[in-house]
């Protein structure tokens, strides 16, 4: 018990890293992914405290970013009046949900880490994303392009931020950051025009 003392006593206490994401002209980016890779020996498994349901309602994906753990079964409840078919061509998991109508449900499974671009085989104006990640640490930005990711010691990181709009492989911007006390970090990212996404 004398030795478990002084290893207590030295632990890092944990943090709150405040984000904020901008585009290259300093405006606020909206529904930004941001991901903090974890240090070596961090065995937390990924878990958020929203549901993993990514909703259809008045003809749009609802939320429009979702961030599910690697592994999550998303739910894809459709609350509109008329019928949609979900349907993803992107690598990480393509699918395909066929017709389904209002208060029902269907679910589908993500097993790798990655950007999943969501679409309707009815409504072609409908566009989500939902970004499967393989770490605890991840956050996504509000209308102010602010974000806060808890439980990170005191350090230099490894980040990742994901938007459709960023100018870079897989819309994915990559860097380093410092968790500094007291301050709130800014990452600004070149992205392309705003097309609607």
């Amino acid at each position: 018990m004398l030795l478990a003392a002084p290893l207590l006593a030295s632990a890092a206490p944990l943090a709150t890293l405040p984000v904020q994401v901008v585009d290259q002209a300093g405006m606020p980016l909206r529904d930004a992914v941001i991901e903090i890779r974890p240090p070596a020996g961090d065995t937390r498994r990924p878990s958020f405290p929203w549901r993993n349901a990514m909703a259809q309602k008045n003809q749009t994906f609802v939320p429009g970013t979702l961030i599910v753990p690697q592994g999550a079964v998303v739910a894809f409840p459709n609350f509109d009046t008329v019928r949609h078919s979900i349907y993803s061509f992107s690598k990480p998991g393509p699918f395909r949900i066929d017709l389904y109508g209002q208060d029902q449900t269907r679910t589908q499974q993500f097993r790798i880490a990655g950007t999943i671009a969501l679409g309707c085989n009815i409504h072609d104006k409908m566009r989500g994303y939902i970004r499967v990640t393989d770490t605890p640490y991840a956050a996504r930005s509000d209308l102010n392009g602010l974000a806060s990711i808890d439980g990170l010691a005191h350090g230099s990181y490894d980040i990742v931020v994901w938007h459709p709009r960023i100018r870079g492989a897989n819309g994915e911007w990559r860097g380093k950051l410092v968790l500094d006390p007291g301050k709130r970090a800014r990452i600004a990212v070149a992205v392309r025009p705003d097309n609607g996404a």
